[in-house]
């Protein structure tokens, strides 16, 4: 899925018939011009949030450290990397959210997830922690960046992952994958588009419990997308994803791997479960 497939919090219902929409449905933001040549549109310059997904691997020689040692290095790293929050003005806006892969996934540990209106701040949170010594004993196998924006598909709905700010962290769990559309999807007309996220967002819409979190990484990484998902409830994601890969635009997906099912802890209670 991505921000193509907007799930939860603005479930669309189906047009009535004749292709009206039903009383009370609220009016569509709906951009039909996507690549700006006919209405030429100007570049749009305002402030965005940028967001980083960083992942990372334990080197299995920091178990065998004595356990005094060990928990020194990792309280070393625990205060540079909370600092990075603490130690900026409130009005750069800086979000840092942690969570545990251990026993979840083989090929990573942790992630972190930071979130600024600068991706120079993500160069000084990761310079921080390469000061610490446990990053001599940490690969980072992955790293998403992408930027948030306004969905060309969905209503504007206050506080539901749609808009120009995020509510990270609400849930339990977090599941992360980034995502790639064929180019044959780049070909299709708006209102084709726009008719298979119709379908799209409608098959989403019981599933109340899953909160998306889409984000745009054309020119700036390798994929097009990274979608993440608030749940507190992994079963009902699972059910979501299942649905929806019943829909027409579902064959418009290039690649949607790897994935990630994250677990949000406090950084102390990840760095813990690392041994």
């Amino acid at each position: 899925m991505s921000d193509e497939q907007k799930p939860t919090q603005a479930a669309e219902t189906p047009l009535a018939a004749g292709g009206s929409r039903p009383a009370g449905r609220p009016k569509m933001m709906v951009d039909l011009d996507p690549s700006g040549q006919v209405t030429g549109r100007e570049p749009d310059r305002a402030q965005r949030q940028f967001l980083d997904y960083a992942f990372y691997k334990l080197d299995p020689a920091f178990r065998r450290l004595p356990q005094v040692e060990r928990d020194e290095i990792k309280a070393e790293f625990l205060a540079a990397a909370e600092g990075w929050v603490a130690d900026a003005p409130a009005e750069k806006g800086l979000i840092q959210r942690s969570y545990s892969l251990v026993g979840v996934r083989g090929d990573v540990d942790f992630m972190l997830w930071r979130i600024a209106f600068d991706v120079r701040d993500f160069q000084e949170a990761q310079a921080r922690l390469n000061r610490t010594r446990l990053m001599g004993y940490l690969t980072q196998p992955y790293n998403f960046v992408s930027m948030q924006k306004r969905s060309q598909y969905v209503n504007r709905v206050e506080g539901s992952g749609h808009g120009l700010e995020i509510l990270p962290g609400q849930g339990k769990y977090l599941f992360i994958y980034p995502f790639i559309k064929t180019r044959p999807w780049y070909d299709l007309t708006p209102h084709s588009r726009q008719g298979m996220m119709d379908e799209h967002i409608y098959a989403s819409g019981p599933f109340k419990g899953v909160r998306i979190n889409t984000s745009y990484s054309y020119g700036i990484d390798d994929q097009e997308f990274v979608v993440s998902f608030d749940s507190d409830y992994p079963q009902e994601f699972v059910d979501l994803v299942h649905r929806l890969r019943y829909t027409e635009a579902s064959n418009y997906t290039l690649r949607d791997t790897p994935m990630f099912t994250c677990v949000k802890k406090e950084l102390a209670g990840v760095l813990e479960d690392l041994g």
